[in-house]
């Protein structure tokens, strides 16, 4: 029987931790193979803690986590290269003054010639939409653009999997809608935990999590309405 720890996506195995005499995550085991999957549930459920173990951000008290195969406990460095991490608020993510050098700040560590790594940031800019301001200074964006920038400088390194923590929280509907429609177009796997149902509604699958433990695991339509049951 084939190892699942060895197939593309993210393993979960008896996964449990605790923040102090706090359990945040209880004996969880999922795996993550599809490429658009939201993670939903209340405040202190364990989701953000979840979301945070699939590129080694926190290291799990009890079980492993494996990306593609590589352990996040073993190899976290080497994870971190193959997972991208976007934060609710895309100020934590920007560094540099303007927007192309934010952008090719991601790629200082890779063998590219400056002349490849002009290239990709025009190219990525191009996709986000942001190729008329990469000359501008990167907090004068706007919510949505900031949003755009900071997935823009997880993107540009070519991640296998990108991992967004409720990326809409500060935005408004026109930037939400915008950030909606920039995910559809994504090929790399996505995991995303989020509030906003609307946002995940036609994701492939949608994952409950309560008290630290999975509640519901299913297409959208049912896992979110099990979510809306829960916290009727």
């Amino acid at each position: 029987m084939t190892d699942e720890r060895s197939q593309s996506g993210v393993v979960f195995e008896g996964v449990g931790h605790a923040f102090g005499d706090r359990t945040v995550v209880r004996d969880v085991s999922l795996t993550l193979t599809e490429r658009r999957i939201g993670i939903v549930g209340s405040n202190g459920s364990g989701k953000s803690t979840l979301a945070r173990m699939v590129n080694g951000l926190v290291i799990p008290d009890r079980g492993s986590v494996w990306v593609n195969g590589v352990s996040t406990r073993r190899r976290a460095r080497e994870v971190r290269k193959i997972v991208g991490f976007v934060f609710t608020d895309p100020d934590r993510q920007i560094i540099m003054p303007t927007v192309a050098e934010d952008v090719e700040l991601s790629l200082s560590r890779t063998a590219l010639s400056r002349a490849e790594r002009e290239h990709r940031v025009a190219q990525t800019l191009e996709r986000f939409g942001l190729h008329e301001h990469a000359d501008h200074p990167a907090h004068r964006l706007s919510g949505g653009q900031k949003q755009l920038l900071a997935l823009a400088s997880v993107l540009v390194t070519d991640p296998a999997v990108i991992v967004a923590d409720e990326p809409t929280t500060l935005l408004d509907l026109r930037n939400t809608t915008m950030l909606r429609d920039t995910f559809a177009t994504i090929d790399k796997q996505l995991i995303v935990v989020s509030h906003d149902l609307e946002l995940l509604s036609d994701f492939d699958r949608v994952i409950v999590i309560d008290d630290g433990a999975v509640h519901c695991d299913g297409p959208p339509g049912h896992a979110i309405a099990a979510y809306r049951e829960l916290m009727s």
